[in-house]
This record gives C-alpha cells, sequence and structure tokens, in this order.
C-alpha cells in the first residue's frame, strides 16, 4: 500500500513520461489487421513504431527502450497426444454454469472449449478457462532451481542499465492438479478430500540469505465462491501467515512480480469480469533458441533477447471484483491456437499502465539441451519471464533454469514421485520444515 502511494504521488508531481490509459489500449486493438514486419527482421528501439499494434502498449515501451525482436516463422505447436484425445473426447459436453463459471460437473479433462465464438457473450471466459485447463499441459510439474533478479532501471544519456539490487535462487516450484489429468495416474481425478481444482507452491527461497526459507503455498478450489487459500511462511517470525484474495496481487520482497501475474495470470477467474476486446495479429515468443536466457544488451539486461513469430491472440479485458486489488485492470494476450499468454498488462486505479510481464516460451522435447532429461513429444516450457514496473521503472528478471545452474532440466513435467510432487509437499507442516 505504502509502495502504491510513494507511486501516485510521483506522478502527480512530475508526470508519468510514458503514461498509457486502458482507453488508448483498447483503441490500438482497433486499428487495421496488418503487418508491418516479416520474418528475418530484427525490430528494435529505432523502429519500435513497427511493432506498436501487434504487441500490449507494456511490450512496445520495452522495444522503445532496447528489447530486441527477432522476427521468424510462425510454427505450429502440437498438443501433448493424450491432452488432444481428451479434448476430441470430452469437449462437447462441457458447459458454463448461470453464473459463468465452468460446471465442474460437465469437465473431465483436455481444453474445455476448443471452438471460440467471437459473438458468444461468454467467449472471453472461456478463454480464460481454456488457458488455466491447457497452462503447461501438467498432471504435476517440478521447476527447479530457477534464478531471478530485480532492479532499477536506470540511464546515463542514451544508455540504459540495469542495477541489479537481489539475487533470488528458487529451490523448487511444484504443481499437483487433482482434476483434468491425462498423462499420469490416477486419470483424470485424483481423490480430492479438500475439493481441490490443484495445489502449487514454491519453497525454499535459497538466497538472498536474509530471506532464506521463505516459501509459499496455494490452494484452489473447485468451489467458484471459495477464496484460494494462500498461506507465506517467514522464518525469521517463526510463523505462517494467511494472504487474503486481494494481497495476491501485491509483489513481496522488493521485487516486481505478484502471485496473480505467475505464467501470465494465476487469478480465480470467477473474482473478475471479462471482456474479449479482438482477435488479431500478435508477437510473442514460443520458439526461444537461448538458453540459459541470453538477457539483452540495449536495454542494460533488463529483458531477454529472443526470436519473436507472428500468430493471431485474443486479446481480454479482466476487471476485478474485490476491493483492495492493487490493479484496476489486467490487459492479457492469449494465443488463439495454444492459449498461451505471452504476455499481460496491468493498469493502476487511474487507468495507466503501471506494468508489463512477458513469458519467453520454447517448444522441444528437452527442456535444457544441455541436461538428459528428454520427453517422447515436444512440449511447450518457459525459459524466462520478465516483470517491469513502467511507471517506477524497476524490473523483475527470471529464468528458469536459473543462469548459474546450465545443466539442470529446470522443468519436470508429469514426472510424479520422482520428483517429489506427493501430496505430503503441499502441506503447512511440510512447507515450515522445507524452510528451517
Amino acid at each position: 500500500m505504502m509502495r502504491r502511494l510513494v507511486v501516485a504521488v510521483l506522478l502527480l508531481a512530475c508526470g508519468n513520461a510514458y503514461a498509457v490509459s486502458i482507453e488508448e489500449a483498447r483503441q490500438r486493438l482497433k486499428l487495421p489487421e496488418t503487418s508491418a514486419v516479416k520474418p528475418g527482421d530484427v525490430v528494435t528501439a529505432k523502429d519500435a513504431e513497427k511493432i506498436k499494434n501487434l504487441v500490449s502498449p507494456g511490450v512496445h515501451w520495452l522495444v522503445e527502450h532496447g528489447m530486441q525482436m527477432n522476427i521468424i516463422e510462425h510454427t505450429r505447436l502440437d498438443e501433448p497426444p493424450a491432452f488432444h484425445a481428451a479434448t476430441e473426447k470430452f469437449s462437447a459436453q462441457v458447459k458454463l454454469t448461470p453464473d459463468g463459471v465452468i460446471d465442474e460437473n460437465t469437465y473431465v479433462a483436455g481444453r474445455p472449449f476448443p471452438l471460440i465464438d467471437m459473438n458468444d457473450p461468454m467467449a472471453a471466459v472461456k478463454i480464460m478457462y481454456n488457458f488455466e485447463r491447457t497452462q503447461y499441459f501438467t498432471d504435476d510439474l517440478s521447476s527447479r532451481l530457477f534464478d531471478a533478479e530485480t532492479g532499477q532501471i536506470t540511464r546515463d544519456g542514451s544508455k540504459q542499465s540495469f542495477r541489479i539490487e537481489r539475487h533470488f535462487v528458487f529451490d523448487n516450484f511444484r504443481i499437483l492438479k487433482y482434476v483434468g489429468r491425462t498423462e499420469q495416474e490416477p486419470i483424470p481425478t485424483m481423490p480430492n478430500p479438500d475439493k481441490v481444482f490443484l495445489k502449487g507452491g514454491s519453497y525454499p527461497i535459497l538466497e538472498p540469505f536474509d530471506l532464506k526459507g521463505i516459501g509459499g503455498l496455494s490452494y484452489r478450489y473447485l468451489d467458484p465462491k471459495k477464496y484460494d487459500d494462500t498461506w507465506l511462511y517467514l522464518p525469521s517470525l517463526r510463523r505462517v501467515r494467511r494472504l487474503s484474495t486481494a494481497q495476491r496481487s501485491d509483489a513481496l520482497f522488493g521485487q516486481d512480480v505478484d502471485l496473480d501475474t505467475v505464467g501470465g495470470f494465476a487469478g480465480q477467474i470467477p473474482w473478475f469480469d471479462w471482456k474479449l476486446l479482438a482477435l488479431r495479429p500478435g508477437l510473442g515468443v514460443g520458439h526461444g533458441k537461448h538458453l540459459p536466457a541470453k538477457p539483452c544488451e540495449a536495454d542494460g539486461g533488463v529483458t531477454f533477447c529472443d526470436d519473436w513469430e507472428l500468430s493471431r491472440g485474443y486479446v481480454v479485458e479482466a476487471t476485478p471484483k474485490l476491493a483492495g486489488y492493487a490493479y484496476s485492470k489486467r490487459l492479457i494476450f492469449v494465443d488463439a491456437e495454444t492459449f498461451y499468454i505471452p504476455y499481460t498488462d496491468m493498469f493502476d486505479h487511474r487507468g495507466e499502465l503501471w506494468k508489463t510481464a512477458v513469458n519467453f516460451g520454447k517448444y522441444d522435447k528437452k527442456p535444457n539441451p544441455n541436461a538428459a532429461l528428454e520427453y517422447p513429444f515436444p512440449r511447450t516450457f518457459l525459459f524466462g519471464f520478465v516483470v517491469v514496473d513502467t511507471q517506477l521503472e524497476h524490473a523483475t528478471r527470471a529464468a528458469i533454469p536459473g543462469m548459474g545452474f546450465k545443466n539442470e532440466a529446470g522443468w519436470y513435467v508429469n514426472q510424479g514421485k520422482s520428483m517429489g510432487v506427493g501430496e505430503d509437499w503441499f502441506t503447512i507442516g511440510a512447507l515450515i520444515e522445507g524452510g528451517r
């Protein structure tokens, strides 16, 4: 709350050098569907206007400030075979309730709404459920040894620098899905006494030293009226703190990432009002080639430079229903083929651009070519993400696996208990023990 107050005071005092309102962002979506870029082009700050109408206002800001885009030919990303088969078998029966939430009695597995009608008043909600039920194509997930750096964006003339304030290393990020399972037994559901859709967590933090042992857990319930249970363990206080749903929009520990922005969007769909604004061409990173991730030299290392490809995507606007939520709007860009979120913009309560979050994805049998792990078919992995506060000019950049762990696979999808993804890991007792 104090940080948001400081931002407001600064903006009122000196103005925002790059004030983009949610209304201006909407207007950009109405421009003709033309592309000024083609495969082989390299887009830099000097020609950022070329991609202004192919990305979000936040991504355009990043390019203006030095992020480079290498434009490549679009290549299709196929779904895992079992997930595709489940979509074919079960999607026709899936329905929304009169309240506009997914009817869990009709959903079994796969993508719930593979065909989107732009004239359907519930199209935006269906798109977001497609994302939620598709994300990572996973029954369980363990992501190991990823790191993040956070700091101030500074300038000396035309030269931009990233002054790193803190370096974070996370031991494990894990997800266990209870419904919609397609690859790991039991299929399609697990015994579910807590009546959850999934359980997720990340613990413990290994660096920096003063935050060592901190971690968190979250339960998402099948009941749309039930808030997430989210807990944060603080070893220095020897206590577990419960976070409210609104607090999931607050960044913690001096960095810029909030829980609801992880993966592009991790909030509760029923706790937002949804509007579909457009279906249009857009750029995103789905076939990144650099691993470890390659920080951009021209922007001082704030973001990663890699291959961007042109595809079609939905633009969805989310308005939170919760009082005290940090953002007034989220503008979410969803790839129409994969329902992957390449980036999302967040707006403050004056309706102006506040933050942008960008996901950098790759598609391969091996999440890391330097590691032994190989899947029988290509999968989608995030090898990095960036969240930039365009008002305070502050950024958090993360790599998966961490740039200091070049031989770590990073992503273990549907490996079950062999990678420690058992129900006992998702307990408050295990969270406390892991932080000691």
